[in-house]
C-alpha cells in the first residue's frame, strides 16, 4: 500500500506539495486525454479487428459513459474512506486496462477494457480537485487551481495529435500500452499525496446506482439524438433520465453528506459555477466541433491547414490558464469569469461572421481571442466552485465539477450535431453552431456576474 502523509491545517510543505502536483498532474493528464487519444486509431482497429466502423465508436463511447456514470458515487467514497485512495486506487485501475486495451485481441474486449479504463479515469477525475484543495494553502488556491486547469486544458486537445505521433511510429495498441510506465510513474509519486478528511458514514450504494441510471441515460439519449435515432427512442431515454434523477433527488433530501450534493447546490455561488461551467463546456466543445467544418468546407482550407488553425486557442489557454488562477486569489472570480465568457462569446461571434476569404491571421486572432477568453475564465470558476463548499465536501464539489465538464461537452456535441445535420436546414452548418455557441458563452458570462451580489450577499 503507498505510503500517504497527513496534510498540514492549511496545505502541504512546499517541497511535498511539487512532487504531490506531480503525481496529479500525469495522472489526470492521462485520463482527461484518454478520452479522444483513440479517435484518430479507430479505422485502423476497425481495419485489423474487422469490426464495423459504426460499431468501433464504442471504443470512445464505453470510455466516455463508464466515466461519467461513475463520477459522483467515486467522489462521495472519496470523502468517506479518502480522496487519495480513490485517487490511488483509480489510477492502478486505469494503468491495468490500459495495459488490456493493448492486449485486446477482439472488439468486444477492447470495448470491456476500455470501460474499465474509464472507471478507474473517474477515480481519478472525481476526487482530482478536491486533492487540489488538500495540496494547495487556501492564499493560493487559484495559483493551484489554476495550474490543474492548465493540465486538464492541454490534455484536452493534446488527444488526437498524442494519437496521430504514436500511430506514425508504432501500431494502434501503443497508444493504450504509453500509459503503462507513465501510470507506473505516477502510483510512485503517489506516496506524496496528502491523507484527507474522512466522514466515516455508509456508503450509499442505492444513491450510487440511481446517479449511474441517471447520467446514463441522460447521456446516451444526448448520444441517440445526435445520431439522429427515432424521436421516440429520444423520448424514452429522456424520460429515463427524469424518472431515475427525480429518484435520485428525492433520496438525498436531507442526508448529512448526499452523494448528488442537493446540500452545496443550495449554496448560491456554488450553483451559479456549476452552471457556468456547463454552459462554458457546451460553447467549447460547440466551436471545437464545428471548427473543422468551418475551416474546410466553407472556407476551403485543407485537414492539416485547419489543425493549424485551431492551434492558437490552446497555445493561448496554456498562457491565459495559471495566470487568472493568481489573479482570482486577488480578483473576484465572477469578474473575471464573466469577462472571460464575453471574450469567448465575441470570438465564436466572430469567428461565425467571416469573410469569404479570410486570412490565415484573421481567423487565427479570433480563434486565439476564444482560448484567451476560456483560459481567463475557467481558473477562477473552479476556484470560486471549491472555496464555496466546505472542506469536508471538497469531493462533492470535486466530483460535480468533473461532472459538469463531462455534461456541457456532452451537451456540445450533440447541439453541433443538430446544427450540422439537414434537420435544420441550414446551409451553412458550422457557422450556426458557433453562433449557438456564441449566444450559449454570452449566457453563461451573465450568470458568472451574477455570483458578484451572490458574493456580496454572502
Amino acid at each position: 500500500m503507498s505510503q500517504t502523509h497527513s496534510a498540514p491545517p492549511d496545505g502541504l510543505p512546499p517541497g511535498q506539495r511539487l512532487w504531490a502536483m506531480a503525481a496529479i498532474a500525469v495522472a489526470i493528464a492521462l485520463a482527461v486525454m484518454d478520452s479522444s487519444v483513440a479517435n484518430v486509431a479507430l479505422p485502423a482497429i476497425s481495419r485489423d479487428l474487422g469490426a464495423e466502423p459504426s460499431d468501433v465508436i464504442l471504443v470512445v463511447n464505453a470510455y466516455q459513459i463508464a466515466t461519467i456514470v461513475s463520477l459522483l458515487p467515486f467522489a462521495s467514497l472519496g470523502e468517506k474512506v479518502g480522496h487519495e485512495r480513490v485517487y490511488t486506487v483509480g489510477l492502478a485501475v486505469f494503468t491495468a486496462a490500459s495495459v488490456a486495451c493493448a492486449l485486446s485481441s477482439s472488439l468486444p474486449s477492447l470495448i470491456a477494457a476500455r470501460a474499465i479504463q474509464g472507471f478507474g479515469a473517474a477515480g481519478l477525475m472525481s476526487v482530482n480537485t478536491a486533492l487540489i484543495r488538500y495540496i494547495w494553502p487556501q492564499a493560493l488556491l487559484g495559483r493551484g487551481v489554476g495550474t490543474n486547469a492548465l493540465i486538464v486544458a492541454a490534455a484536452s486537445v493534446a488527444g488526437p495529435p498524442v494519437g496521430s505521433a504514436v500511430l506514425a511510429v508504432a501500431h494502434w495498441p501503443w497508444i493504450f500500452a504509453i500509459n503503462l510506465p507513465l501510470g507506473l510513474a505516477a502510483l510512485a509519486l503517489s506516496r506524496f499525496l496528502p491523507r484527507t478528511h474522512r466522514s466515516g458514514r455508509r456508503f450509499d450504494a442505492a444513491s450510487a446506482l440511481l446517479s449511474a441510471a441517471t447520467f446514463g441515460l441522460l447521456t446516451l439519449g444526448l448520444e441517440q439524438f445526435t445520431r439522429g435515432a427515432a424521436w421516440w427512442v429520444v423520448v424514452l431515454f429522456v424520460a429515463g433520465f427524469l424518472g431515475f434523477g427525480l429518484a435520485l433527488v428525492r433520496r438525498q433530501a436531507g442526508r448529512p453528506s448526499p452523494l448528488l450534493p442537493v446540500d452545496l447546490l443550495r449554496i448560491p455561488v456554488f450553483a451559479l459555477s456549476i452552471a457556468t461551467s456547463i454552459c462554458s463546456f457546451t460553447a467549447q466543445m460547440l466551436a471545437f466541433v464545428a471548427m473543422p467544418f468551418l475551416f474546410q468546407h466553407a472556407l476551403g482550407r485543407s485537414a492539416v491547414e485547419s489543425g493549424l488553425l485551431i492551434t492558437p486557442w490552446p497555445l493561448v489557454l496554456i498562457v491565459v490558464a495559471p495566470l487568472s488562477g493568481r489573479l482570482a486569489d486577488r480578483i473576484n472570480p465572477g469578474l473575471l469569469g464573466g469577462v472571460g465568457l464575453a471574450l469567448l462569446a465575441g470570438g465564436m461571434a466572430l469567428l461565425a461572421t467571416l469573410p469569404s476569404a479570410p486570412s490565415a491571421f484573421e481567423i487565427g486572432w479570433r480563434v486565439a481571442l476564444c482560448g484567451a477568453g476560456f483560459g481567463l475564465f475557467q481558473s477562477p470558476n473552479n476556484r470560486v466552485l471549491l472555496a464555496s463548499a466546505p472542506r469536508e465536501r471538497s469531493g462533492g464539489a470535486s466530483g460535480m465539477l468533473s461532472t459538469a465538464r463531462l455534461l456541457g461537452q456532452t451537451t456540445g456535441a450533440a447541439l453541433a450535431g443538430l446544427a450540422l445535420s439537414p434537420l435544420l436546414g441550414s446551409k451553412d452548418g458550422a457557422s450556426l453552431a458557433m453562433m449557438i455557441g456564441a449566444a450559449v458563452a454570452a449566457l453563461a458570462a451573465v450568470v458568472s456576474l451574477s455570483r458578484l451580489a451572490a458574493t456580496r450577499r454572502a
